[in-house]
Protein backbone atom coordinates (compact mmCIF):
# COMPACT_ATOMS: atom_id res chain seq x y z
CA UNK A 1 0.00 0.00 0.00
CA UNK A 2 1.43 3.83 -0.42
CA UNK A 3 2.88 5.51 2.25
CA UNK A 4 1.02 8.25 4.12
CA UNK A 5 3.62 10.91 2.87
CA UNK A 6 2.83 9.41 -0.89
CA UNK A 7 -1.12 9.94 -0.07
CA UNK A 8 -0.48 13.35 1.67
CA UNK A 9 1.45 14.37 -1.31
CA UNK A 10 -1.33 12.72 -3.76
CA UNK A 11 -4.13 14.42 -1.79
CA UNK A 12 -2.43 18.30 -2.62
CA UNK A 13 -2.04 17.39 -6.01
CA UNK A 14 -5.87 16.22 -6.36
CA UNK A 15 -7.36 19.37 -4.32
CA UNK A 16 -5.05 21.44 -6.73
CA UNK A 17 -6.74 19.31 -9.99
CA UNK A 18 -10.15 19.85 -8.37
CA UNK A 19 -9.10 23.62 -8.29
CA UNK A 20 -8.74 23.78 -11.40
CA UNK A 21 -11.28 25.28 -13.97
CA UNK A 22 -13.07 22.61 -15.65
CA UNK A 23 -16.57 21.30 -17.20
CA UNK A 24 -17.18 19.35 -13.87
CA UNK A 25 -16.63 22.38 -11.14
CA UNK A 26 -18.45 24.52 -13.67
CA UNK A 27 -21.40 21.79 -13.72
CA UNK A 28 -21.21 22.39 -9.76
CA UNK A 29 -21.24 25.16 -9.56
CA UNK A 30 -24.32 25.95 -11.93
CA UNK A 31 -26.55 23.57 -10.70
CA UNK A 32 -25.95 24.73 -7.31
CA UNK A 33 -27.29 27.85 -8.17
CA UNK A 34 -30.16 27.25 -9.98
CA UNK A 35 -31.56 24.41 -7.61
CA UNK A 36 -30.21 25.27 -4.47
CA UNK A 37 -26.67 24.27 -2.06
CA UNK A 38 -28.63 20.89 -1.42
CA UNK A 39 -29.11 19.75 -4.79
CA UNK A 40 -25.77 20.42 -5.52
CA UNK A 41 -23.66 18.13 -3.28
CA UNK A 42 -26.08 15.63 -4.86
CA UNK A 43 -24.51 16.05 -7.85
CA UNK A 44 -21.14 16.49 -6.22
CA UNK A 45 -22.22 12.62 -4.72
CA UNK A 46 -22.86 11.94 -8.37
CA UNK A 47 -19.76 12.47 -9.69
CA UNK A 48 -17.77 11.32 -6.97
CA UNK A 49 -19.50 8.05 -7.66
CA UNK A 50 -17.96 8.60 -11.27
CA UNK A 51 -14.49 8.58 -9.94
CA UNK A 52 -15.23 5.46 -8.41
CA UNK A 53 -16.23 3.66 -11.30
CA UNK A 54 -13.22 5.52 -13.09
CA UNK A 55 -10.81 4.28 -10.23
CA UNK A 56 -12.13 0.78 -10.57
CA UNK A 57 -11.87 0.34 -14.39
CA UNK A 58 -8.25 1.67 -14.27
CA UNK A 59 -7.58 -0.57 -11.47
CA UNK A 60 -9.12 -3.85 -12.88
CA UNK A 61 -7.13 -2.76 -16.76
CA UNK A 62 -10.69 -2.03 -17.89
CA UNK A 63 -9.61 1.50 -19.01
CA UNK A 64 -6.84 0.58 -21.09
CA UNK A 65 -9.50 -1.83 -23.05
CA UNK A 66 -11.87 1.35 -23.77
CA UNK A 67 -8.71 3.79 -24.46
CA UNK A 68 -7.47 1.48 -27.41
CA UNK A 69 -11.47 1.36 -29.20
CA UNK A 70 -11.92 4.34 -30.87
CA UNK A 71 -15.67 3.28 -31.30
CA UNK A 72 -15.84 3.00 -27.70
CA UNK A 73 -14.50 6.72 -27.27
CA UNK A 74 -16.65 8.08 -30.12
CA UNK A 75 -19.89 6.55 -28.47
CA UNK A 76 -19.20 7.81 -25.46
CA UNK A 77 -18.77 11.28 -25.86
CA UNK A 78 -21.88 11.75 -28.44
CA UNK A 79 -24.18 10.26 -25.56
CA UNK A 80 -21.68 12.84 -23.26
CA UNK A 81 -22.59 15.75 -25.69
CA UNK A 82 -26.32 14.33 -26.42
CA UNK A 83 -26.86 14.94 -22.77
CA UNK A 84 -25.31 18.23 -22.21
CA UNK A 85 -27.46 19.67 -24.81
CA UNK A 86 -30.67 17.99 -23.09
CA UNK A 87 -29.68 19.59 -20.11
CA UNK A 88 -29.27 23.15 -21.41
CA UNK A 89 -32.00 22.75 -23.51
CA UNK A 90 -34.38 22.25 -20.39
CA UNK A 91 -32.53 25.07 -18.50
CA UNK A 92 -33.22 28.01 -21.59
CA UNK A 93 -36.90 26.62 -21.03
CA UNK A 94 -36.66 26.66 -17.34
CA UNK A 95 -39.15 29.28 -16.15
CA UNK A 96 -38.45 32.34 -13.83
CA UNK A 97 -40.73 32.19 -10.39
CA UNK A 98 -39.93 34.54 -7.77
CA UNK A 99 -40.99 32.94 -4.17
CA UNK A 100 -40.85 35.09 -1.18
CA UNK A 101 -38.11 34.87 1.40
CA UNK A 102 -39.06 32.21 3.98
CA UNK A 103 -40.81 29.69 1.44
CA UNK A 104 -37.79 30.21 -0.47
CA UNK A 105 -35.81 29.16 2.44
CA UNK A 106 -37.53 26.46 3.40
CA UNK A 107 -37.42 25.33 -0.41
CA UNK A 108 -33.62 25.71 0.35
CA UNK A 109 -33.32 23.55 3.29
CA UNK A 110 -35.77 20.17 1.95
CA UNK A 111 -34.41 18.01 -1.16
CA UNK A 112 -37.10 15.11 -1.79
CA UNK A 113 -35.38 12.06 -1.96
CA UNK A 114 -36.60 11.66 -5.73
CA UNK A 115 -35.26 14.78 -6.65
CA UNK A 116 -32.24 14.31 -4.24
CA UNK A 117 -31.25 10.63 -6.40
CA UNK A 118 -32.15 12.88 -10.21
CA UNK A 119 -28.97 15.07 -9.58
CA UNK A 120 -26.98 12.32 -7.87
CA UNK A 121 -27.56 10.48 -11.71
CA UNK A 122 -27.39 13.80 -13.14
CA UNK A 123 -23.72 13.88 -11.61
CA UNK A 124 -22.61 10.52 -12.49
CA UNK A 125 -23.88 10.53 -15.89
CA UNK A 126 -21.93 14.17 -16.71
CA UNK A 127 -18.77 12.22 -14.89
CA UNK A 128 -19.29 8.76 -16.81
CA UNK A 129 -20.19 10.26 -20.28
CA UNK A 130 -16.88 12.13 -20.54
CA UNK A 131 -14.25 9.91 -21.98
CA UNK A 132 -11.45 12.16 -21.55
CA UNK A 133 -12.05 11.71 -17.83
CA UNK A 134 -11.31 8.07 -17.67
CA UNK A 135 -7.98 8.16 -20.15
CA UNK A 136 -6.91 10.72 -18.12
CA UNK A 137 -7.73 8.90 -14.77
CA UNK A 138 -5.72 5.99 -17.19
CA UNK A 139 -2.88 8.42 -17.01
CA UNK A 140 -2.74 9.46 -14.27
CA UNK A 141 -3.48 7.52 -11.26
CA UNK A 142 -0.41 4.76 -12.25
CA UNK A 143 2.08 7.33 -12.28
CA UNK A 144 1.54 7.12 -8.00
CA UNK A 145 1.64 3.71 -7.97
CA UNK A 146 4.96 1.94 -7.11
CA UNK A 147 5.59 -1.72 -7.84
CA UNK A 148 7.86 -2.09 -4.76
CA UNK A 149 5.27 -1.44 -2.13
CA UNK A 150 3.10 -4.32 -3.15
CA UNK A 151 0.06 -4.87 -5.94
CA UNK A 152 -0.33 -1.80 -8.32
CA UNK A 153 -4.17 -2.42 -8.22
CA UNK A 154 -4.81 -2.08 -4.67
CA UNK A 155 -2.79 1.06 -4.86
CA UNK A 156 -4.45 2.86 -7.39
CA UNK A 157 -7.37 2.06 -5.62
CA UNK A 158 -6.22 3.87 -2.78
CA UNK A 159 -4.78 6.78 -5.12
CA UNK A 160 -8.77 6.92 -6.40
CA UNK A 161 -10.44 7.09 -3.07
CA UNK A 162 -8.16 9.98 -2.12
CA UNK A 163 -8.78 11.42 -5.47
CA UNK A 164 -12.58 11.04 -4.17
CA UNK A 165 -12.51 12.66 -1.18
CA UNK A 166 -10.30 15.78 -2.45
CA UNK A 167 -12.65 16.29 -5.13
CA UNK A 168 -16.04 16.23 -2.60
CA UNK A 169 -14.10 18.58 -0.56
CA UNK A 170 -13.41 21.00 -3.54
CA UNK A 171 -16.59 20.66 -4.86
CA UNK A 172 -18.64 20.26 -1.90
CA UNK A 173 -17.43 23.70 -1.09
CA UNK A 174 -17.89 25.00 -4.10
CA UNK A 175 -21.99 23.82 -4.09
CA UNK A 176 -22.38 25.43 -0.61
CA UNK A 177 -21.08 28.77 -1.62
CA UNK A 178 -23.00 28.66 -4.75
CA UNK A 179 -26.12 27.48 -3.76
CA UNK A 180 -26.20 30.18 -0.79
CA UNK A 181 -25.11 32.98 -3.71
CA UNK A 182 -28.06 31.23 -5.85
CA UNK A 183 -30.86 31.79 -3.40
CA UNK A 184 -29.86 35.45 -3.15
CA UNK A 185 -30.26 35.02 -7.24
CA UNK A 186 -33.63 33.53 -6.78
CA UNK A 187 -35.39 36.38 -5.29
CA UNK A 188 -35.09 38.17 -8.72
CA UNK A 189 -37.37 37.12 -11.71
CA UNK A 190 -35.08 38.87 -13.81
CA UNK A 191 -31.98 37.96 -12.16
CA UNK A 192 -33.57 34.00 -11.94
CA UNK A 193 -33.69 34.29 -16.17
CA UNK A 194 -30.32 35.29 -16.92
CA UNK A 195 -29.32 32.37 -14.84
CA UNK A 196 -30.59 30.10 -16.54
CA UNK A 197 -29.95 31.21 -19.80
CA UNK A 198 -26.29 31.53 -18.56
CA UNK A 199 -26.34 27.99 -17.77
CA UNK A 200 -27.90 26.79 -20.92
CA UNK A 201 -25.45 28.83 -22.98
CA UNK A 202 -22.32 26.67 -20.64
CA UNK A 203 -24.21 23.25 -21.15
CA UNK A 204 -24.28 23.76 -24.93
CA UNK A 205 -20.82 25.09 -25.09
CA UNK A 206 -19.58 22.11 -23.24
CA UNK A 207 -21.75 20.21 -25.28
CA UNK A 208 -20.06 21.12 -28.07
CA UNK A 209 -16.62 20.99 -26.62
CA UNK A 210 -17.13 17.46 -25.36
CA UNK A 211 -18.62 16.14 -29.13
CA UNK A 212 -15.60 18.16 -30.89
CA UNK A 213 -12.68 16.43 -28.48
CA UNK A 214 -10.39 14.26 -29.90
CA UNK A 215 -8.67 11.16 -28.48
Amino acid sequence: MPSLESLTAFFGVAVLLALSPGPDNVFVLLQSAQKGWRAGLAVVLGLCGGILVHTTAVALGLAAVFAASAAAFTALKWCGAAYLAYLAWGALRAPSSVSDGPVLQARDQRLPVREALRMVGRGLVMNLTNPKVLIFFLAFLPQFANPAHGPVAPQIAAFGAVFMVATFLVFGAIACFSGVFGTVLQRSARAQWWLNRLAGVVFLGMAVRLATVQR
